[in-house]
């Protein structure tokens, strides 16, 4: 298989390097001070450096396709489709927006307060650290990047030291193309990422699983860092009998398979009704064959490389596309996120048990049903939680604009997220008259008037 054959050949990667760590500290101390200058303030400033990171990404795609066929064995085409393209729509959509974000907003009316001119005005948080995966390592560090400069804030970058590659092309591009001063990148394993924690961060967004996560969150709770978590999870598939079986087959495996399986919110397993499982095999399995006529493991559309746990092939870490049945509740495929391309399909008499089956375990990141009834979809929609519900499809909704995403996502959510929300208000003088009993003595009179 030649993932980079298309590819211009005289590229080439820069090295990798780790960020001494004794500097770590300097790093943020720098941006603390650029930051405090203001240049982030201005709207102008931060549309410039938009359109400066939408240029990073346009005009080094080539470079990030090798980058990624290298650290995670996977074709340009997904790359483009996966990463690239919603990292450019996110953050052009910030570049379009940013100020109309950034507008102050006046509160709600009120007859007691409007003399006074309540405002909410939306200003940064000041230098925020993006700690981000492997498993998406552009989109889930550019994307939220994109947030955070059209809030307004300086921004540290902490990529995956598992996408060696990537990493070290995102260290050399960052300075050359956004303010060095105000937006850096540190690369490194565990020691430089404790030593980034030990500091204090104005917020702090993690992509992860969520065994770091209480790592991250227990040294954030030592500097008062505030922190966002975006953690993955079991995310179950509820299918119906009414479905259009062909198409339910091919949008579910495409979840599946889609970056090997390592998307947080792929789908884990599968609830079907017990004599509907053969018909529903038999689907994915021509599915399969269609989407890789020559095998998983000669196609060039498949992502091979398992950088998160076991393989079947020990030298390339290829793991095929694999759906299993019988399986029970308790078996080992379901104690954890599989983060795969292992599906397990599980019997349930009906939709009810399905239900209960989810309501057991931890509240999932989404939730995908497919049917072609409103009343089944409603049931399960309404007698469950998740993080998301998809209907007849999957994984497309972090790419859904104006929709919420976990810690990430649609990048004026992301926006919020780094915004420190600032209220102000404007007392003047004539409002002396209404006021001026809060001032003691205090007498009888005044008690009334302030219980109304």
């Amino acid at each position: 298989m030649q993932l980079m054959s298309d590819l211009d050949s005289s590229l080439t990667i820069p090295p990798y390097n780790t960020t001494p760590i004794e500097v770590i500290p300097d790093v943020r101390f720098r941006l603390k001070n650029a930051f405090k200058k203001g240049r982030t303030k201005h709207v102008q400033f931060r549309k410039q450096q938009l359109l400066s990171l939408a240029y990073l990404v346009k005009d080094n795609m080539t470079l990030f396709q090798m980058a990624l066929a290298s650290d995670l064995g996977r074709s340009n085409a997904e790359t483009t489709i996966l990463e690239i393209g919603g990292t450019l729509a996110e953050t052009m959509g910030a570049y379009n927006n940013v100020a109309k974000w950034s507008k102050p907003e006046r509160a709600p009316w009120s007859f007691n307060w409007f003399t006074m001119k309540p405002t909410i005005r939306k200003e940064p948080k000041g230098v925020v650290l993006i700690i981000s995966p492997f498993n998406y390592p552009m989109w889930l560090l550019l994307s939220p990047l994109a947030g955070a400069i059209a809030a307004g804030n300086a921004c540290v970058l902490k990529p995956s030291e598992q996408t060696p590659a990537f990493s070290a092309l995102i260290a050399d591009l960052v300075p050359k193309y956004l303010d060095p001063d105000l937006y850096t990148v540190i690369n490194g394993g565990v020691p430089e990422t404790a030593k980034v924690l030990e500091l204090q961060w104005d917020h702090i967004l993690y992509t992860g699983g969520p065994r770091v996560a209480s790592i991250v969150l227990t040294a954030a709770a030592k500097t008062l860092s505030p922190v966002t978590t975006e953690l993955g999870g079991k995310s179950p598939v509820v299918i119906d009998p009414n479905c259009d079986l062909k198409l339910t087959a091919r949008r579910l495996m495409w979840g599946k398979v889609a970056n090997a399986g390592q998307t947080c919110t792929a789908p884990d397993y599968v609830l079907v009704p017990k004599d509907f499982i053969d018909q529903l095999v038999h689907a994915c399995k021509e599915v399969l064959q269609d989407f890789y006529p020559e095998g998983a493991e000669s196609s060039d559309s498949f992502s091979r490389k398992i950088v998160y746990g076991g393989s079947t092939n020990a030298k390339t870490k290829f793991i095929e596309p694999t759906l299993v049945t019988g399986v029970k509740g308790d078996d080992s495929l379901m104690g954890e996120e599989i983060f795969g391309p292992v599906l397990p399909i599980i019997g349930v008499e009906d939709v009810d048990e399905a239900i209960e089956f989810i309501n057991t375990r931890d509240h999932p990141l989404a939730l995908y049903v497919f049917s072609s009834n409103s009343a089944f979809k409603l049931k399960v929609i309404e007698n469950t939680q998740s993080g998301s519900v998809v209907v007849n499809d999957t994984i497309i909704q972090a790419a859904a604009e104006g929709l919420p995403f976990g810690g990430i996502g649609p990048v004026d959510f992301t926006f919020d997220m780094f915004t420190h929300i600032r209220s102000t208000l404007d007392s003047p003088a004539f409002t002396e008259h209404l006021l001026g009993s809060r001032y003691p003595p205090y007498n009888v009179r005044q008690v009334r008037t302030s219980d109304g």
